[in-house]
């Protein structure tokens, strides 16, 4: 899959981690249908590479699928193996490296301008700066562009709706969303409430779609 196109296409990453593997692929099917593609099952969730497996069953050999947390060879072997087309990391680790060896396309966890060459190095198709919130918000995203100006960044970590708006605004590509979307829907919480959380993030998306179109 195109990773780049489609973070620039849909500026949503979902992130899916639970300890109910059922309602974790619930939350991925429910997603999908809310129209947020871009959907990352974490391997630190219940018996992640199964509900990868069950996910790409469910939606198709078509639909993009990404696996997080992949850190490891043999992380990114299984994860390929389960179905996943891309590769989310949570730093630069032997996970980036094998991926791209796979052919899968990675977003590899950043936090410092090292971190970013070295990612670039491994052949990274875009930056997670992991955890953004923590890493200084906005604020430290728009300090990156001065060095790396074309560098495809996505913040993660903390990232609310409002959090996502002040991204964009200082050209985030996309946003990776964890608790403030999926919320307790990985668990077992209500579906209709992801839902409804869904929908306040894609306002987002299309206020600053609509910014954009005016500059």
């Amino acid at each position: 899959m195109d990773l780049l196109n489609a973070l620039r296409t849909h500026r949503i990453v979902a992130i899916v981690r639970g300890d109910d593997a059922d309602a974790a692929l619930r939350t991925v099917l429910t997603l999908a249908e809310e129209h947020i593609p871009l959907i990352e099952v974490s391997l630190s969730g219940k018996d992640a590479l199964d509900v990868i497996r069950r996910a790409r069953a469910a939606l198709g050999p078509a639909a993009p699928l990404g696996a997080g947390t992949v850190l490891t060879a043999q992380d990114a072997q299984a994860v390929r193996d389960a179905g996943a087309d891309f590769v989310v990391t949570p730093a630069v680790c032997e996970g980036v490296a094998e991926a791209k060896r796979l052919g899968l396309p990675v977003l590899a966890g950043v936090m410092t301008p090292t971190d970013i060459v070295a990612a670039q190095r491994l052949g990274a198709d875009a930056f997670k700066i992991f955890p953004a919130a923590q890493a200084g918000g906005a604020g430290y995203l728009k300090a990156l562009h001065g060095p790396f100006p074309d560098a495809p960044f996505v913040p993660v970590g903390g990232v609310d709706a409002d959090a996502a708006g002040a991204y964009f605004a200082q050209g985030a590509t996309a946003v990776g969303v964890g608790s403030p979307l999926i919320g307790d829907a990985a668990d077992g919480g209500s579906l209709d409430a992801l839902r409804e959380r869904a929908r306040a993030f894609h306002a987002v998306v299309r206020a600053t779609a609509a910014v954009d179109a005016r500059r």
